[in-house]
């Protein structure tokens, strides 16, 4: 009769102990998509300040209105 309660025990213990891993991983990669939520805000809230705007577009070659562009050519290649 107790081997028979023993055995009663086992399919929910190992729910349990699944549950709780199935929990962990669960909030590992709860908190890694949260770390990766801050990094995002703070890329949205840099982006969002006109000198990094100006910044990446001068790096794309682009300039305001009534601003002249000079191409420099012949450097060497060192």
């Amino acid at each position: 009769m107790l081997a028979l309660v023993a055995l009663a025990y086992v399919g929910p213990a190992r729910s349990l102990l699944s549950t709780w891993r199935t929990s962990h991983a669960k909030q590992a990669q709860l908190h890694g998509l949260q770390r990766e939520h801050a990094l995002l805000l703070e890329q949205t809230k840099r982006l969002r300040d006109p000198r990094t705007v100006q910044t990446e577009a001068q790096a794309l070659g682009m300039v305001r209105p009534g601003e002249r562009s000079y191409v420099v050519t012949g450097l060497p290649r060192d």
